[in-house]
């Protein structure tokens, strides 16, 4: 996936559902890789309300518009690269167990293969980093994957797989020492990640 928050929608969605996939697009791509100038030039005119999801995108526009790619990269390899590993460890498994590559990890997979949903060869992390869950909820609500995409397909694979730790890890990443840059992405996260538990939480 290029370093880009823009989505295509194989099937026809709400606007609220095409709102929601770029949401955890954009988050999957800014965990994924560090952004590029473009993409930085594109988040510099992202706005907002007063809502906490609304404040966490205007404060990602104004740290977008002052920095730059090199810092970006910089700040992303003390997160979640480093000397051995970096500041954070984006993992189900190590949030849900305190070890890497264990069952949250083997439960993806298994959930990933009944989906009919398959890793990229380019991808060298596990599949159950934040990032890639969130770029494969965005595929879920699009509908780019072969299962289904309705609203309860949707659920599953949020309770499954990301409710019980990414709104701890996003709350770990706003209040990273290394994070400048993403700790407003850290904001943007544990928001909406509290949006979408409320919404799922009545279906």
């Amino acid at each position: 996936m290029s370093n880009t928050a823009e989505i295509q929608c194989p099937r026809s969605i709400s606007e609220e559902d095409r709102a929601r996939a770029q949401i955890y697009q954009l988050l999957g791509v800014l965990l994924v890789d560090p952004p590029s100038s473009e993409l930085l030039k594109g988040l510099a005119s992202l706005q907002g309300d007063e809502t906490p999801l609304g404040s966490a995108c205007k404060n990602l526009a104004a740290l977008a518009e002052r920095t730059n790619p090199y810092d970006a990269e910089r700040e992303f390899n003390n997160l979640f690269v480093g000397l051995g590993r970096g500041e954070l460890l984006p993992y189900a498994s190590y949030y849900l167990t305190g070890f890497l590559n264990e069952k949250p990890l083997a439960e993806l997979r298994t959930d990933l293969m009944t989906r009919g949903i398959k890793s990229r060869s380019d991808v060298k992390e596990p599949e159950d980093h934040i990032g890639t869950l969130c770029e494969i909820m965005a595929g879920i609500i699009t509908g780019e994957f072969p299962c289904d995409s309705g609203l309860p397909s949707q659920k599953a694979f949020f309770d499954a797989h990301l409710a019980k730790w990414a709104a701890l890890f996003f709350t770990d990443l706003e209040e990273a020492q290394s994070a400048i840059f993403y700790a407003p992405v850290g904001s943007l996260g544990r928001a909406f990640m509290a949006v979408e538990a409320d919404a799922f939480a009545i279906q």
